[in-house]
């Protein structure tokens, strides 16, 4: 394998645990001045590494880091007049700052998306400490479409591994369960 990539800052050096009574913060772009702020009032959850090739990624790692929470509890605090929405026929609508790129939440627009209701965020850009820590690896081959080498994967799926990161080729079985569950429901509700 070659020279280690950053799989992601925040997880580089291991993991660093929640807190469990830890009730949001503030994240931040990465404009050095008027970043857009956005407040998140809750903790998150099914914080994850994910290989997906549109999610925003810090330079030079090989993963982003997002997590779910209520959209309810997401709210555009400072500069909101710097965000676009990066693709809008994509089922998340992701917003990012004009300025730097840096993408500040994804919204689920879409009422019959499984996870409607939720926004995706990056605890990354926050200052506060106790967030949700990682909890698994998702869309890990999705990599290989960003230009890391197919012969890495194994010792990236192992260093996952090390990490506790469990590595999917899609979501968590719990969040695969909850979209198998909607799905079923939808079906139900359409008889």
């Amino acid at each position: 394998m070659a020279a280690a990539r950053s799989l992601h800052p925040a997880v580089d050096n291991g993991l660093t645990k929640g807190d469990e009574n830890f009730a949001g913060g503030t994240l931040v772009c990465h404009c050095a001045s008027d970043p857009v702020e956005v407040a998140v009032a809750s903790q998150v959850a099914h914080n994850h590494l994910s290989g997906c090739t549109t999610c925003w990624k810090p330079p030079g790692a090989l993963f982003s880091m997002i997590a779910m929470v209520a959209r309810d509890d997401v709210t555009v605090t400072k500069n909101g007049d710097k965000l676009t929405v990066v693709d809008a026929d994509a089922p998340i609508q992701r917003h990012a700052c004009k300025e730097c790129g840096v993408h500040m939440f994804g919204r689920i627009e879409d009422e019959n998306h499984a996870f409607f209701g939720l926004d995706v965020v990056h605890t990354e850009l926050s200052r506060e400490a106790g967030w949700q820590a990682p909890q698994f690896a998702g869309f890990v081959s999705s990599i290989i479409e960003a230009g890391a080498d197919p012969d890495d994967m194994a010792g990236i799926r192992q260093r996952l591994r090390d990490l506790g990161l469990e590595p999917y080729d899609c979501l968590s079985p719990p969040l695969m369960d909850a979209i198998a569950i909607h799905n079923v429901n939808q079906a139900s509700a359409l008889r």
